[in-house]
């Protein structure tokens, strides 16, 4: 299988570019006239973003035979964590102030946000379990059972972000249709399966 050493290292390197050039114009005020809305905003379609690129690395692979490219599942689906991370704390932080009361009482009317919490909370076990020594110590079924989850999750980020857009709903309309694209090629896959191939999970496999 190829060397990735190189192309992982590129990889990480690239993933903390959008948050480098996010912060460079936060501190040249080149976020608009509501900075917390442009941060939160782009650390949610960050984590859209890469999930998505996640679920899209096995039917690549399917694809075009790159069997080497699943290698970066894992780190993509971190970044995608990470993102989810950035977005929850910058509005715990910056706009809730820590505030318990506060943070129920917005959860309460506003049900967006509460999906969007709920998908990012059942992002947590997948990256937990995301190491070697988690995936041997669940099982591969177990394991395999869990991570289906990133597509609940998938789906409660792009409900969350669908609610929040008032108007123009072509960029949440648009993750919805790659989500249920990805989830139809699982799903024939499952039902339909290739001669001589092992079935294959999704989000941060061991490597």
């Amino acid at each position: 299988m190829k060397d990735t050493r190189f192309s992982k290292l590129l990889l990480f390197v690239n993933g903390l570019v959008p948050l480098v050039i996010l912060l460079w114009d936060v501190y040249r005020k080149q976020v608009g006239a509501n900075p917390l809305e442009f941060v939160t905003r782009t650390t949610g379609m960050l984590t859209l973003v890469f999930l998505m690129i996640t679920l899209a690395l096995t039917p690549v692979r399917k694809i075009t035979g790159l069997n080497w490219i699943v290698k970066f599942r894992r780190m993509v689906g971190l970044y995608a964590f990470f993102y989810g991370t950035l977005h929850l704390v910058t509005y715990l932080w910056f706009d809730r102030f820590f505030n318990l009361r506060s943070i129920v009482g917005d959860v309460a009317q506003r049900p967006f946000i509460a999906i969007g919490m709920t998908a990012f909370f059942l992002m947590v076990p997948l990256a937990i379990s995301s190491t070697n020594k988690m995936v041997k110590r669940l099982g591969g079924k177990r394991w395999a059972r869990l991570h289906r989850l990133v597509y609940v999750a998938g789906a409660g980020g792009v409900i969350h972000y669908w609610m929040l857009v008032k108007s123009d709903k072509r960029l949440p309309l648009t993750f919805g249709f790659i989500l249920l694209l990805l989830l139809g090629h699982r799903l024939f896959l499952k039902f339909y399966p290739p001669e001589n191939q092992a079935p294959q999970t999704s989000f941060i496999p061991h490597e």
